[in-house]
């Protein structure tokens, strides 16, 4: 965290981003806000009528099934880190039952993260209200609020359907996401939550909705990506209008915090020793998962698993790259993982965007009665990613 008694180095290029101290109401009475209100945003503002949806409303998503989270197999081994051990495959080799709920307690793990990220990004949109000067920008943060509060509700009442309630917050995410909450900077509060923590969920919820053999969570995860589309958009706006213009120790400035996120992610968010109660709970030692999982994890297997277009982490170095963040400076140290060529070839195209493209189009049909092929169009890729 900064110094509270240090000067706030905001690094504003553009006045859509202008800043103010949140304690300082008297600057958002100033009638001058007013009169030069920014039209950046009003496209995704506006676009928020079209992919509205309400987890309260059955007719967009209905919690209730009898899906059975601890007798059903639904997520693949291969999503399931600890099990890419030894100790932990050979601990479950004669416990198919016990490998079954073991499985479904780390995705309860995993989709409680998820909550905890959603709520991370709903007070930090709402932060944001209280220091954004400019009325546009302020409008799509009190916009991007109003969304994150259905995303924590949904995910919520998912938890509380297939597990009853959710699990804590991991140490590491929810030290991270303090710290970009709290963060008085707005370059840090955008880099890291509209940037690295939603593109880390769009990789997220893309790979659920293709893996997960699971028909509410590929509800869910669609809706939700329709909004998440537009959030990240958000930061790609301020990082086009940001970026070119940064002096070399400015642009050293933002581009160590973005290297300083995306390692405390990589390195910690699914390891081992963040899921220990879990391994606790069926007989497992957690320093032994961790010796096996070390043993596994290398440098050379974490290149491998980048190769995957919806890898979480690939997507993150995409967003940063594409951003112009990543500079030679660091670029080394994001290569030892992701081959930048590639981004190149596949241009700007986020993954998700695709999947979060069909669920818009689904909701128009809910919401206006129009384009009623689509329904057809979202169901046919839902059986495809199954």
């Amino acid at each position: 965290m900064a110094d509270s008694a240090a000067p706030i180095r905001q690094i504003t290029k553009d006045e859509v981003y202008d800043a103010v101290p949140p304690t300082d109401f008297s600057q958002m009475l100033e009638i001058d806000r007013h009169l030069n209100r920014s039209t950046a945003f009003d496209k995704i503002i506006s676009a928020t009528h079209d992919h509205f949806w309400d987890p309260l409303d059955t007719k967009y998503i209905d919690f209730k099934d009898d899906f059975d989270p601890d007798t059903t197999d639904f997520i693949p081994d291969v999503m399931i880190p600890a099990l890419l051990t030894d100790y932990v495959s050979n601990h479950f080799a004669d416990k198919p039952a016990d490998r079954i709920r073991f499985k479904s307690q780390v995705g309860r793990w995993v989709m409680s993260s998820i909550l905890h990220g959603e709520q991370g990004a709903l007070n930090l949109s709402a932060s944001l209200c209280h220091v954004l000067r400019d009325p546009g920008a302020q409008e799509y943060a009190a916009n991007q609020t109003r969304e994150e509060g259905r995303h924590v509700t949904a995910f919520a009442k998912y938890i509380i359907a297939r597990w009853g309630s959710p699990l804590p917050c991991g140490t590491v995410l929810a030290g991270l996401l303090q710290e970009i909450v709290h963060a008085p900077e707005v370059y840090k509060k955008i880099i890291g939550m509209q940037m690295l923590v939603e593109g880390l969920a769009m990789g997220a919820f893309a790979t659920i909705f293709k893996e997960w053999n699971d028909p509410l969570v590929k509800r869910l995860t669609q809706l939700v990506m329709t909004d998440e589309a537009f959030h990240h958009k958000f930061g790609k706006i301020w990082a086009d209008r940001t970026i070119p213009k940064l002096s070399a120790e400015e642009h050293e400035i933002v581009e160590n915090w973005a290297a300083h996120c995306f390692q405390t992610l990589l390195f910690n968010l699914v390891a081992p020793h963040q899921m220990t109660a879990i391994y606790a709970q069926f007989g497992l030692d957690p320093d032994k998962v961790m010796q096996g999982f070390q043993e596994v994890a290398t440098d050379e297997a974490r290149r491998e698993h980048m190769k995957e277009g919806t890898n979480i982490f690939r997507v993150l170095v995409k967003t940063l790259w594409n951003a112009g963040i990543i500079t030679d400076r660091t670029k080394s140290f994001y290569a030892m993982y992701i081959d930048f060529d590639e981004f190149k070839a596949e241009g700007d195209e986020m993954v998700g965007d695709a999947i979060a493209d069909e669920g818009i189009q689904y909701l128009k049909t809910i919401n206006f009665g129009i384009n009623a092929g689509a329904l057809n169009d979202v169901k046919a890729a839902a059986v495809a990613a199954e």
